[in-house]
């Protein structure tokens, strides 16, 4: 079971990042017959805050979560939630085809399909005879 991490300096001050530290996006992969499915829960990001950089064999997701009333808060009681920008990087286990990736948010919930590269595993090559 993964667990949120947070891998920069605490805050003294609340026991939780500085506004300047970044957090790390938990994540579930997984795979299905033809797609690595990568989900991420990141309700309350607006999308035009996320950016998502794929390569056949790496996804880096980035974003942030600004908590629209911050200045008007006087005291926490309880603070466990992420708030200001976050980013993950994966390998991922096998190759995908990346110009064919697709991402979709439903009930703040992240869900990005990685069609799997079909690799050949055995060609014929003709041999031609040069004159």
């Amino acid at each position: 079971m993964a667990e949120k991490t947070i891998s920069k300096k605490i805050n003294k001050e609340n026991s939780w990042p500085s506004s300047e530290e970044e957090g790390e996006l938990a994540v579930d992969l997984y795979e299905i017959k033809d797609d690595l499915v990568l989900q991420a829960a990141i309700g309350g990001v607006v999308i035009g805050d996320l950016d998502i950089s794929i390569t056949n064999d790496m996804i880096t997701i980035r974003g942030k979560r600004e908590r629209e009333e911050e200045n008007k808060i006087e005291k926490f009681y309880y603070n466990e939630c992420f708030w200001g920008p976050f980013s993950r990087s994966l390998i991922l286990p096998q190759e995908i085809n990346a110009d064919k990736a697709k991402a979709t948010i439903k009930n703040g919930l992240l869900s990005i399909y990685l069609p799997k590269l079909v690799k050949t595993k055995k060609k014929t090559l003709k041999i031609e005879e040069e004159e």
